[in-house]
């Protein structure tokens, strides 16, 4: 089974859960918003009737999106830029990722303090500066994408493991925090998902397993699960919706596993 081209969701496929103005009002910003989980969850927010500020450093690509949001180019790994954002918003999703993988006696230093600072250090950076808004106005939603990986690990992926681990505890002091405040803090954990950073990291998993790119699909993928396919960006996406929205406010501190079955055994 090879990693499918990955398809760009629409508006229009929006059709069902939440109403199509319920965030009318709110102020939202999703980082890693040009492609894959963050594009189909501001594309969800948008049709939800969030105002939706879209962040991504590839400033062609996030300016480039079809749907209308504000865009805003930012290297998160650039943690004073992320401090002059502007964050009074009311919703924050956490999703921009990368993946480095690599034995962890080659793994370069320098690259695994960059994925800690882009998927941990500045989803800190960003929550600590969007809190007061949400305090001052007595509501708020944090949600982070983390992973099953958050949860267990895999071989070769130290920097990856190690800043999913650390975004579930982070969201889960902001969620004892913000509670009193009427904010919540979630995480949204999935399987491989079907965007381009998967589709980027199945041949270094070849080269490093030595199989190839079909058997890490079919075997490192998706061997653990009990679901054999990869899971769709706008599946992730709509579940981040629902969190967002006021029928979740009671669901806080926890992590959501869209995982296929991952993590049952």
């Amino acid at each position: 089974m090879a990693v499918a081209d990955v398809e760009r969701p629409s508006l229009a496929s929006y059709v069902h859960g939440m109403s199509a103005g319920e965030l009318a009002g709110r102020r939202a910003l999703v980082t890693g918003a040009a492609s894959g989980i963050g594009r189909a969850c501001a594309a969800r927010l948008v049709a939800a009737g969030a105002a939706v500020v879209a962040v991504d450093r590839d400033a062609d690509a996030v300016k480039e999106l079809d749907f209308d949001v504000e865009p805003v180019v930012v290297d998160l790994a650039d943690l004073d830029a992320i401090d002059r954002l502007d964050l009074a918003v009311d919703i924050v999703v956490n999703s921009a990722g990368l993946q480095h993988v690599a034995p962890l006696e080659d793994f370069p230093p320098d690259r695994f303090s960059y994925l800690l600072r882009v998927m941990l250090e500045a989803p800190f950076r960003i929550v600590r500066k969007a809190l007061p808004h949400m305090y001052a106005n007595g509501w708020g939603r944090i949600v982070t994408i983390s992973s099953v990986h958050g949860h267990i690990a895999s071989p070769y992926k130290a920097a990856y493991t190690a800043a999913k681990h650390g975004v579930e505890g982070l969201s889960k002091v902001i969620a004892l925090e913000g509670a009193a405040h009427g904010v919540t803090s979630n995480c949204v954990s999935p399987a491989y998902v079907n965007t381009p950073l998967v589709a980027n990291q199945v041949a270094a998993q070849a080269a490093h397993l030595g199989i190839g790119e079909d058997e890490v699909v079919d075997e490192v993928m998706l061997g653990p699960a009990a679901v054999k396919r990869l899971i769709e960006p706008d599946e992730v996406a709509e579940l981040v919706a629902y969190l967002c929205g006021d029928a979740a406010a009671a669901i806080t501190g926890t992590s959501v596993k869209i995982d296929g079955g991952w993590t049952a055994r």
